[in-house]
């Protein structure tokens, strides 16, 4: 039998589905950090954020136990795509969406990670401020945006990838996205924030 440790997370999965407890505490071992970061980052409480990791982990006991899971190779987005719909279904019951005003003459797709690359010590303390408020202003931001920006930008994901976690329509996301920058740009002009990078 092959060592855990050189499992992959899907084969993590099916041995877990072939009856060894061990697998799936593996795979919460590998996966609980970066899990719990994205709920804590869309909802902001570490409280509700450990009720919905924790409903998030049994919702996929229970589906792996139904064999409700096809290896794709993309085991950690189907557990975002469990923690997603746990996280909605706890705003839904929150009734908790608060919406910013969208204007669009605000928009901070200007900024790419290129503008990064500059080397200088002045340039790269300018730039990590930035990065730092914008993480501020992030906070701001509705649910739905939140989650998005958190998706393309710290977990690196397509917008295909962001749209079949979500579930939604990649035209969805990319409007997120959009909407989320306009909503930035707003509260960084309301707050006096510079976001130019150098």
């Amino acid at each position: 039998m092959k060592n855990l440790n050189t499992m992959t997370n899907e084969e993590l999965a099916i041995s877990y589905m072939e009856g060894n407890n061990r697998a799936f505490d593996m795979l919460l071992q590998r996966t609980q950090d970066a899990l719990f970061t994205y709920i804590l980052f869309v909802v902001h409480d570490n409280d509700t954020a450990n009720d919905i990791f924790q409903e998030t982990f049994v919702k996929a006991i229970m589906y792996l136990q139904k064999g409700r899971y096809t290896p794709t190779g993309k085991f950690s987005a189907w557990m975002m795509r469990i923690a997603h719909n746990a996280i909605m279904d706890w705003y839904r019951r929150q009734k908790q969406f608060n919406l910013i005003d969208v204007n669009e003459a605000n928009d901070l797709s200007n900024i790419s990670s290129d503008d990064l690359l500059d080397t200088s010590k002045e340039a790269d303390f300018v730039n990590k401020q930035v990065l730092c408020d914008v993480k501020k202003l992030m906070e701001f931001l509705p649910a739905t945006q939140r989650e998005v920006v958190f998706m393309r930008y710290y977990q690196e994901m397509s917008f295909k990838e962001i749209a079949e976690t979500t579930g939604v329509s990649i035209n969805t996301s990319l409007g997120r996205m959009r909407y989320a920058l306009i909503n930035m740009r707003k509260l960084a002009r309301q707050n006096s924030i510079e976001l130019e990078m150098v």
